[in-house]
């Protein structure tokens, strides 16, 4: 998922300057943290609070001390600048021979806002021409700001090839870090506007298929009845290539069947609700009215989860314990439209979870056959990227998703 390119960007250095102040209490401190002049973090700091249109800090004898501005503000900010001050570790991971006491190089060739959005441009877009004229600059812009992200990341970031640019491994390595920073520098207007009691925003959703016939439409509808002014994004991708946008700060969560990721620890789930897998037919199929359904399954021709989906492997394993030959599909899909299309048409039968067709079975278009399908019970909820911080926006919708289960 590409990012929006905003049209006025924060300043990462100057927001690099502000919370090294807000840690240390002190404009001379933070200048001698950061080997700048007292005079250029002061400056740093009136130009953000300028850009931002708002007071950050009260000059006190005592020192500086953080307006509600700044305290709104100062968690994501934190976020922002961690996020680029780990690259250089990672980087140095990278490189086989440097060893492991070698001190550290600073990331300070990381804050420049627009250095940033160029690369990421580039990671999505590989052609500098296009970037160039998407962001408003020259083509000698892009090289010169690829050219100092190389030479402190001490690795090339892309290589030619006659399609355009290609990211490299040190590209991959960087641009989820780089994208959650700028991620966040976009919600700290969000996070402003809601201090000052207004929400807007955009929210995006990872769309698991399970979510998307009632639960989602519910929610986004009641939401934004209330909020008519933001805009909801969903993507519908596969699992994985959600949760790598998820890593990058491109979604705000997943919704749908929960997956055991433990070996993902930077992921964080909640449950919703729980549910079993059902095997739906037409509502005039011979098997509704055949005193032992369960004998006929091994000869029906099935409409099936995909083979790698772990709404499958619960199937296979019902039919293993109930002592049933495997179903076999004819037609492999997750998409409740094909689906429902499907059965319509033929003597198929279908293996789903409930909410995945719960319209269809509550309006009467499909029957569900009465053959119970052991051990598929499912866990459906919100998967999160671990320790971040949702926009108000985001946070106002989940609300509305709890309330949307709650009612049933």
């Amino acid at each position: 998922m590409q990012r929006k390119i905003r049209s006025k960007s924060i300043n990462i250095m100057q927001l690099r300057f502000f919370c090294q102040v807000a840690l240390r209490g002190s404009v001379s401190r933070a200048a001698d943290d950061l080997f700048r002049t007292q005079s250029a973090i002061t400056r740093a700091i009136r130009d953000l609070e300028a850009s931002l249109n708002v007071i950050l800090f009260e000059r006190h004898y005592s020192g500086m001390v953080l307006t509600e501005y700044g305290k709104c503000i100062l968690p994501r900010a934190r976020r922002a600048v961690e996020d680029l001050q780990a690259v250089p570790a990672l980087m140095q991971k990278l490189r086989v021979r440097t060893s492991a006491s070698t001190v550290l190089p600073d990331a300070g060739w990381l804050f420049h806002t627009r250095r940033l959005e160029i690369f990421i441009q580039l990671y999505h877009v590989n052609h500098t021409q296009t970037v160039a004229t998407q962001l408003g600059v020259t083509q000698p812009a892009i090289s010169a700001a690829l050219k100092i992200l190389e030479k402190g990341a001490d690795a090339p970031l892309f290589r030619r090839t006659p399609e355009g640019v290609r990211p490299t491994a040190a590209a991959d390595v960087l641009y989820p870090h780089i994208s959650r920073s700028l991620n966040e520098l976009d919600n700290i207007w969000s996070d402003l506007a809601a201090r000052r009691g207004v929400l807007q925003g955009s929210v995006r959703i990872g769309a698991l298929p399970l979510s998307r016939t009632q639960l989602l439409p519910g929610a986004i509808a009641s939401f934004l009845a209330c909020h008519p002014n933001i805009t909801i994004m969903t993507n519908e991708s596969p699992y994985e290539s959600l949760v790598s946008d998820m890593r990058a700060g491109n979604i705000d969560f997943i919704i749908g069947a929960l997956r055991q990721d433990e070996d993902l620890p930077d992921l964080a789930s909640e449950a919703l609700f729980e549910e079993d897998m059902l095997i739906l037919a037409r509502n005039d199929h011979p098997l509704l009215h055949d005193p032992d359904p369960r004998s006929k399954l091994g000869q029906a021709q099935w409409v099936l989860p995909r083979s790698n989906a772990p709404a499958r492997h619960l199937l296979d394993n019902a039919f293993l314990i109930s002592g049933l030959p495997l179903p076999q599909p004819c037609v492999e899909t997750g998409d409740a439209a094909m689906v429902r299309g499907l059965l319509l048409h033929s003597d198929m039968l279908a293996a789903v979870s409930t909410s995945q067709m719960r319209y269809e079975i509550d309006n009467g278009l499909l029957t569900v056959l009465p053959v119970r399908l052991p051990d598929t019970t499912r866990r459906i909820g919100l998967t999160f990227r671990e320790g971040s911080l949702p926009s108000p926006a985001t946070q106002a919708l989940l609300t509305f998703i709890h309330n949307h289960v709650a009612k049933g």
